[in-house]
């Protein structure tokens, strides 16, 4: 698990899917503090990291990078710590078009493909 202090290629992503899960990434992204978490079994274990580090959990949404796919399969916003029926997020997406606008920003500052 790290937040990314610099940014990471496609292809380190892709050789850190394939040493865990095969094809996929988990990620945290901090929209207020626009950083990246990757690398762990779990969402929740990112977001924890996060959170230590001085991040605010309604600031925080889970992904998934695919690094083999093509550019509109690369994210996948998928994860239970989505879940948040208070900030009027009710499935595991991220259902607001702006965050979604937001993460991309942020993933495009941080992943260079």
């Amino acid at each position: 698990m790290k937040i990314l202090d610099e940014p990471i290629t496609a292809n380190e992503l892709l050789r850190i899917a394939e040493d865990t899960f095969g094809d996929l990434v988990k990620a945290v992204i901090d929209v207020r503090k626009r950083l990246i978490a990757i690398d762990a079994e779990l969402h929740s274990d990112l977001e924890a990291l996060l959170i230590a580090n001085g991040s605010r959990q309604n600031d925080l949404w889970g992904i998934n990078f695919y690094p083999a796919l093509a550019e509109d399969e690369f994210i996948e916003y998928d994860s239970l710590i989505n879940m948040r029926p208070s900030q009027g997020n009710l499935s595991r997406g991220v259902e607001d078009a702006a965050i979604r606008k937001e993460i991309v920003q942020i993933i495009d500052k941080w992943v260079k493909r």
